[in-house]
């Protein structure tokens, strides 16, 4: 039985030592905080794909991880006994000239052809949906049945709890494991930092976002993005509104006046929202790779030491698949990892 250290309890270091701990081996997640204390504990939770159009690796990687995700969000919540408030409910994005929304309809066709029969695309006009929802220059927006939302924390308690049903141990208050077989690590921004040191080259680092979360029943309706801002009504009546992207940054848990921008953004977008109480405001660094992708692979100069790291905006909608490739590697030396996503082709 292979021995696997995994550092990080975000998102990705769960995946990866949940897809392990699934296979067979033994294995121990080593987090220096809690669990999701980076920005894998956010508020935000919105599962967007990618536009369905000039599709590659990257789209397709992601798209097998969403269209998994509703099989595998229900056996980690029956493992754990918890609820991670997955549940795909689509996305409206307003269309605010003409070119965004010819391309909006060039994309039913493309969607038809890359999401092969999982999901549809559609444009529509924006009075005909009420309640959560914007309005548009042009009078339509785009709608997909692929979007879905997640609660982050709740999200990464389940995912830790299925983890221990199995097996699997998680220690924390610490950063460093005992040696084991393999060692991977998935520590966010700060392993983008460090890993850049040791490479002695730009490898990724932090960009912070501001969001903050609404008292609103909406736990119906699609999620909402226009003007760039993502508003993402959960199934818990309250609705969350993200994110800045702040690629200079102090202070990494510090909210500001952006925010305060940001709020008004969204009560513009979709004024049913004015007057909702906000319950938490929150800032945290997301890990941005050097080419704004997941990587993924080898350590290099460190054998038996793996990384997988960079999730940025997209890092839960493509947990799965990282967690099931990164386990191929790991166990048994072999993955299929899009080239854009390995550790060479940020170098």
């Amino acid at each position: 039985m292979a021995e696997i250290e995994v550092l990080g309890g975000g998102i990705f270091g769960l995946s990866v030592a949940y897809a392990c701990q699934k296979r067979g081996a033994r294995v121990h997640l080593i987090e220096r905080h809690t669990i999701g204390a980076g920005s894998s504990g956010g508020i935000i939770g919105a599962l967007a794909p990618h536009t369905p159009d000039n599709w590659n690796a990257k789209k397709q990687f992601q798209f097998e991880s969403l269209i998994a995700m509703q099989d595998y969000w229900a056996e980690v919540d029956r493992l754990s006994g918890g609820h991670s408030g997955y549940a795909r409910t689509g996305r409206l994005v307003a269309l605010p000239d003409a070119r965004q929304l010819a391309l909006a309809k060039e994309r039913v066709q493309s969607a038809q052809t890359f999401w092969r029969g999982f999901a549809e695309w559609s444009v529509i006009p924006d009075d005909s949906v009420t309640g959560l929802a914007p309005k548009s220059a042009t009078g339509f927006l785009s709608h997909d049945t692929l979007s879905a939302r997640i609660l982050p924390r709740a999200a990464c308690a389940s995912l830790a709890g299925a983890f221990q049903a199995l097996g699997g141990q998680i220690i924390l208050g610490q950063s460093r494991g005992r040696g084991a077989d393999a060692l991977v690590i998935c520590t966010g921004y700060e392993g983008l930092l460090d890993l850049s040191a040791s490479l002695n080259r730009p490898i990724g680092k932090g960009i912070k976002g501001q969001g903050l979360l609404l008292e609103h029943n909406a736990r119906a309706r699609p999620q909402v993005f226009a003007d760039g801002v993502h508003i993402i009504p959960h199934e818990n009546g309250t609705v969350a509104v993200g994110s800045t992207t702040e690629i200079e940054w102090t202070e990494p848990t510090t909210v500001d006046a952006q925010l305060d921008d940001l709020h008004a953004r969204a009560v513009e977008i979709c004024p049913i929202l004015h007057g909702a109480n906000v319950l938490e405001r929150w800032a945290g660094v997301r890990p941005r790779g050097r080419r704004r992708a997941p990587i993924l692979g080898r350590y290099p100069g460190r054998e038996g030491v793996f990384i997988a790291n960079g999730g940025f905006k997209i890092g839960f909608g493509v947990a799965i698949r990282v967690g099931e490739v990164m386990a191929d590697l790991v166990l048994t030396g072999r993955a299929e990892i899009p080239d854009s996503f390995t550790v060479e082709a940020n170098l």
